[in-house]
C-alpha cells in the first residue's frame, strides 16, 4: 500500500506538535514530510516541500503578538503557500486549520478568515481540494503558558506557586488537541469532499469554573498526590493538560510509611475514579516498556530490587532518569507523550507495582512503541 505523504506547516505550536506525534503512530499508512519554518522565506525550498506532499495541513502562523505584525505574518504565510502551490503542476489536498475567531473583528480573526478566502480562490481556480476546519479554543499538554490557552496559563501558575488572575470571566468553547488531531486524521484517511467543517467544542466552561477545577487538581493531586474523580474523558483531558506543567523534579515522591510490630504499610495510590493496579517481576538486566501513551495515566512503584526508570518526551532528545529501589517505596508518574522504560539494574528479581486509570483494553491499548534511547 502506498503511504499518504503528509506535510505539516508549523513545528512548535500546540496542534502541529501533537499532530506530528500522532501521525508518527500511523507510520504504516502515513509518511510525514519534513518541514522547516525557514522554507517560508525561500520559495524554492517551500515549492520543493509542497511537491512532495499528497496532503498539506497548514498550521503555521502567529497567534499572539503585535496586531499589525500578526495579521501581516499570517496573510504572508498563506500567500507564500499559494505561490509554492502554483509553482509546480502539483495540487495536493490542503487542510487549512482556522478558528472561531474568524467571527470576531480582531487582527487574528481577520487573518484566518482572509487566509481561508485566499485558499478557496486558489482551489477554485486550480480545481484543487481544500478542506477548512473551524475550531474552538484548543488546549492540551505542553501548550505555551500566557500564549495558547488560559488552561495552559492557569496550570503553569498553579504548579509553580503563582496566583492565577481572571481578567474576563467569559464562557469558552473548548476543544482538546486530540479531538482536533483525530479529526484531521479522519479527513486524511477518508478523502472527504471539499468543504468547511466546523468542529464542535468538547465542552463549554466559564473561566472561573476552569480555574476552580484546576485548583481542585492542585489541592488533590499536586499537593496531596490523590488522583481526582474523572467524570468523563474531558476531565481526563483537562487533568493530563494540568499535570504536563509539573516539573519532573517533583518526583520521585516518598509517601508516608506507617510502621508497627507487624511491619509497615504504605498507601501507594489514593484515587477517586477507579482504575487498575498490577505488578511485574523482571529478571536482572532486562528492560520493559519503550512505549508511550496519549491518554492513559500511569504510576510506577518499585517494591523490591533496583531499577532505572527513564523517560523522554517524544519529539525531543532529553532523557530523564530516576534510580529507585524497593528499600524506599517511592513512586513515579508517567506523563502522556513520554516514552518510558524500566530496567532491572540489580542482581535480584525486580518487583514493580503499577496503577493505570483505566482497565487495559487490547482493542484500544493506547500504547505506542518508541525507544527511549534514540539510535
Amino acid at each position: 500500500m502506498n503511504k499518504i505523504k503528509v506535510g505539516i506547516t508549523g513545528q512548535s505550536g500546540l496542534i502541529d506538535t501533537h499532530l506530528n506525534n500522532y501521525l508518527k503512530t500511523k507510520a504504516d499508512q502515513i509518511e510525514c514530510i519534513l518541514f522547516s519554518r525557514e522554507s517560508f522565506r525561500d520559495i524554492n525550498s517551500l515549492t520543493h516541500f509542497v511537491s512532495q506532499c499528497d496532503i498539506i495541513v497548514h498550521l503555521a502562523g502567529m497567534f499572539r503578538g503585535d496586531p499589525e505584525k500578526l495579521y501581516e505574518c499570517n496573510i504572508f504565510l498563506v500567500n507564500q503557500l499559494i505561490r509554492s502551490l502554483e509553482g509546480k503542476n502539483h495540487r495536493p489536498h490542503v487542510i487549512y486549520v482556522s478558528s472561531i475567531q474568524e467571527m470576531r473583528d480582531n487582527p487574528y480573526g481577520r487573518s484566518k478568515h482572509e487566509g481561508r478566502k485566499l485558499l478557496e480562490s486558489w482551489a477554485q481556480k486550480n480545481n484543487a481540494r481544500l478542506t477548512s476546519l473551524i475550531i474552538p479554543n484548543e488546549f492540551g499538554p505542553f501548550g505555551k503558558p500566557y500564549h495558547n490557552s488560559v488552561i495552559s496559563t492557569f496550570s503553569y501558575q498553579l504548579t509553580h506557586n503563582l496566583v492565577p488572575k481572571i481578567e474576563i470571566d467569559a464562557n469558552l468553547d473548548l476543544i482538546y488537541v486530540s479531538t482536533i488531531t483525530d479529526k484531521i486524521y479522519e479527513i486524511i484517511r477518508s478523502k472527504a469532499s471539499d468543504n468547511v467543517i466546523q468542529i464542535p467544542a468538547d465542552k463549554q466552561m466559564k473561566v472561573s469554573d476552569i480555574l476552580s477545577k484546576l485548583q481542585e487538581y492542585k489541592q488533590s493531586y499536586f499537593d496531596n498526590h490523590i488522583f481526582p474523580h474523572f467524570r468523563d474523558k474531558f476531565d481526563v483531558a483537562l487533568f493530563n493538560t494540568f499535570r504536563s506543567y509539573i516539573d519532573q523534579d517533583h518526583f520521585p515522591v516518598v509517601p508516608p510509611c506507617n510502621k508497627d510490630d507487624r511491619g509497615y504499610l504504605i498507601e501507594l495510590v489514593k484515587e477517586l475514579s477507579g482504575g487498575q493496579f498490577f505488578f511485574s517481576v523482571t529478571k536482572p538486566g532486562i528492560t520493559r516498556g519503550n512505549h508511550f501513551h496519549m491518554q492513559k495515566i500511569e504510576r510506577f512503584c518499585v517494591v523490591a530490587g533496583e531499577a532505572l526508570i527513564q523517560l523522554r518526551r517524544i519529539g525531543t532528545d532529553a532523557i530523564i532518569s530516576y534510580r529507585v529501589e524497593g528499600t524506599t517505596a517511592a513512586f513515579i508518574d508517567i506523563p502522556v507523550f513520554y516514552t518510558h522504560c524500566i530496567t532491572n539494574i540489580g542482581n535480584t528479581p525486580l518487583t514493580t507495582v503499577f496503577w493505570a486509570n483505566e482497565i487495559f483494553d487490547p482493542r484500544c491499548p493506547d500504547t505506542y512503541h518508541e525507544n527511549v534511547h534514540l539510535v
